[in-house]
């Protein structure tokens, strides 16, 4: 992944309830299998191993974060430990096609999720985070953007 879109991620997650930040998690394991698939379609398996730690990681934030105690929070509780288990076999044996079910399978609860997004309305995670304006305020043919910290105070909501 590159460091822009690192950037782009972090900025989305500064400014997000909790619906859009599964959403980004799922976004975050897409991205992180599609560098994975590069890299051990192209030879390079130590980095397509990487990548796929990566993603993991990103799972192991939606394992521990799924409400157990709810029938849908105990099936994607499933979802999430079977990808894992496809992300870790697919790292020992460099498996493109685990890769690809594993991806298919966030695709489709990141696009269930998008939907859930129109209906959540909350308020964002994070409170007292710097504002981002973003336009075409200084060059004539390039985006600038504006970072202003109104305080030290930034963070999660508690």
């Amino acid at each position: 992944m590159t460091q822009e879109k690192k950037q782009e991620f972090t900025l989305k997650i500064t400014q997000a309830n909790k619906t859009q930040m599964i959403t980004i998690l799922y976004e975050m394991i897409i991205d992180y299998l599609n560098d994975a698939l590069d890299e051990i379609s192209v030879g390079q398996k130590s980095d397509g191993e990487k990548s796929l730690l990566k993603a993991q990681n990103c799972l192991d934030e939606l394992i521990r974060s799924v409400n157990l105690y709810t029938d849908l929070g105990k099936m994607l509780h499933k979802i999430y430990i079977f990808s894992k288990k496809e992300l870790i076999v697919s790292g020992a044996n460099h498996s493109l096609h685990r890769i690809w079910r594993v991806k298919k399978n966030i695709k489709a609860l990141h696009e269930a999720y998008r939907e859930l997004e129109k209906n959540d309305n909350s308020e964002p995670m994070m409170n007292n985070t710097q504002k981002v304006y973003a336009g075409l305020t200084y060059g004539k043919h390039s985006l600038n953007e504006d970072v202003t910290a109104l305080s030290m105070n930034r963070g999660y909501v508690v």
